[in-house]
């Protein structure tokens, strides 16, 4: 087997796009734009990004109805471009039966946009704005199957939530809420209400993205030693301005303050409990202007109770508005605000004119950076990269989990081996998937073909592609996709290649994505459920031993494989299971004498 090797950069395409006027009778917009994909041969036609644009055939402008309120400048600017309807406070079935005549809606977080709107545009409607960072109001997986580009504005509110989060840390050190309150109840209590200063202090700032960054900007500024845990912040940048990169635990055991900037994912829900106050120094302070799910609200009141925590000062919670009764909200020692995060006059216009420029723009036929759900891509290529495109991301989400916190994911190289020549093998939705992969898991974004390489790019993320020409059939588009992270640290050392950097790799058997290679050992495990990979010392029973504890514990395991250097020396056993295992039941794992290290991986 021969193979010659082409290294190529990560790039975004200037695809060139046509338009074509269609009859105004037709029951969708009368405009549509295709970006060209390359085809595979020349009887083949070129594969089309579909992008719908909304100008009609008789010169009539495009609909854009505003569900609710937006600032005076992005209003304006819409009007520029269509006719706006602004209707604020309706109900589901006014929405419902308004929208078959809107090309666009833009919403903030107070208007659901569930199936049934889509169902009702019949068609129509082809944008969906969300004013605002977060889009748990919208049904992504229903804009994408009715062919809804659905858009936001992330940026626009930066500068005021981290202004938010240092107006909360010094009103809560100083005590500043309970002082007024009891003035304003005609008492003058000034020695109940002593505070602590915030020279030379210590500041965790958990999730090193934009607002985090300008917190610790700020915090700097105010004297405060900073450090930061984010696994996706380049290191020189942080450095850039003094802060250091840690680890989650010693964020967590060295912070006087923690300051909460991390979106709210499956990795991130609750991470605050229990277990991770234990870990806090004693008569830590904490503020979350970030998402309120982070936090186990319960148990940050038993914090609170018993010490742990000496205050808390607060802008999001779980559920919106809390209770009235909330003993979290009523704890002498917290400090609530209704959600104010991005409530400045310059952040509710900079919203409106993001969003208003992204939706003009999405109804224009451009590609938008803000995308959040995934473009038309023509059927038969999503057919035919189903499999490898799921295999991308399980990639992707295996390889970031072995990076070990604190030290940050920089650089990526991704090596497609095919016997299809570089002009027959797109490999642009892959790389987008792997991106995804390795960025969702701790980040509030959402990654697909359209704002992959943008996505990257904020975040520091240099990505690099290779392909290797193998001899053989081209019927199948790839042999084996390799990830591989450099730079970085591991979580599990046996990731680690022959020259130090983290590297998994897979291919598809039979229409299902197997795990392949992990470091130098190889594997064949099915990237289902999740796996647990152990490094043992290759002995009789290790199999019989470990199975045994997970079927005491009711975890099904789906496929094991074992891989080795040799005969009685060191081996990787890699076991997909269909359940998440107990905290008890992987430590009696790791508790096994020839276990030399293991880690639990989430698909």
């Amino acid at each position: 087997m021969s193979a010659a090797a082409a290294s190529s950069s990560i790039s975004v395409a200037k695809n060139p796009i046509k338009t074509f006027s269609l009859s105004s009778r037709s029951p969708l917009p009368t405009s549509i734009s295709t970006v060209a994909f390359p085809s595979r041969n020349r009887d083949t036609p070129n594969r089309r990004l579909i992008l719908v644009t909304c100008t009609a055939g008789d010169g009539s402008k495009p609909t854009i109805l505003v569900a609710e309120k937006l600032g005076e400048a992005g209003v304006k600017l819409l009007e520029n471009f269509a006719n706006v309807d602004c209707s604020y406070n309706m109900t589901p079935e006014e929405l419902n039966t308004k929208i078959s005549l809107c090309d666009a809606l833009i919403v903030r977080s107070g208007t659901k946009v569930g199936r049934e709107v889509f169902e009702s545009s019949r068609g129509r409607l082809k944008v969906v704005g969300r004013a605002g960072v977060g889009i748990d109001n919208v049904d992504l997986s229903a804009a994408t199957e009715f062919g809804c580009l659905v858009v936001n504005a992330p940026t626009a509110n930066t500068i005021a939530a981290a202004e938010h989060g240092i107006a909360l840390l010094a009103g809560m050190a100083r005590n500043v809420a309970q002082a007024d309150a009891s003035v304003k109840a005609g008492e003058w209590k000034r020695n109940k209400y002593v505070g602590v200063s915030l020279v030379g202090k210590t500041l965790a700032v958990m999730g090193f993205g934009k607002v985090g960054t300008e917190v610790a900007r700020r915090a700097k500024g105010l004297g405060m030693r900073v450090i930061a845990h984010d696994p996706y912040a380049p290191a020189d940048r942080a450095h850039a301005i003094g802060v250091d990169l840690v680890s989650f635990d010693e964020a967590l055991a060295t912070a006087d303050f923690i300051s909460l900037h991390m979106p709210l994912t499956p990795a991130t829900n609750k991470i605050l409990n229990d277990e991770t106050f234990a870990k806090m120094k004693k008569g830590v302070r904490i503020v979350n202007v970030a998402r309120g799910g982070v936090i186990d609200e319960d148990a940050l009141v038993r914090a609170l109770d018993s010490g742990i925590v000496a205050q808390a000062a607060l802008d999001v919670f779980t559920k919106e508005p809390p209770a009235k009764d909330s003993k979290l909200v009523q704890h002498e020692r917290v400090t609530v605000t209704p959600h104010l995060g991005a409530s400045t006059m310059e952040a509710q216009e900079g919203v409106a004119i993001e969003i208003a420029e992204a939706v003009v723009g999405a109804l224009n036929g451009e590609l938008a950076a803000t995308a959040v759900n995934a473009p038309m891509v023509s059927a038969e290529v999503l057919t035919e990269l189903k499999p490898y495109v799921i295999l991308a991301e399980k990639l992707g989400r295996l390889a970031v989990q072995l990076v070990a916190g604190g030290s940050g994911v920089k650089n990526v190289k991704v090596t497609y081996a095919s016997a299809r020549a570089t002009d027959d093998l797109d490999t642009r939705l892959l790389r987008a998937m792997i991106t995804k992969g390795i960025i969702e898991p701790i980040s509030d974004v959402y990654v697909n073909l359209v704002n992959a390489d943008f996505t990257a790019k904020q975040r520091g993320l240099r990505l690099s592609e290779e392909r290797v020409l193998l001899d053989g059939s081209p019927e199948n588009p790839l042999e084996t996709i390799n990830v591989q992270l450099s730079n970085v640290e591991s979580k599990f050392a046996s990731a680690l290649s022959d020259t130090g950097e983290v590297k998994v790799e897979g291919r598809v058997k039979d229409g299902v994505p197997h795990l392949t290679k992990v470091g130098s050992f190889e594997v064949d495990v099915t990237l289902e459920g999740s796996i647990i990979l152990c490094r043992q010392v290759d002995q009789p029973g290790m199999i019989g031993t470990v199975g045994s504890i997970l079927g005491e514990s009711n975890v099904n395991v789906n496929f094991m494989s074992v891989g080795r250097i040799a005969p009685r020396k060191q081996a990787i056993m890699a076991i997909g299971v269909d359940d998440q295992p107990s905290k008890e039941t992987l430590k009696k794992i790791g508790e096994i004498p020839a276990v030399e290290e293991f880690v639990f991986l989430k698909l």
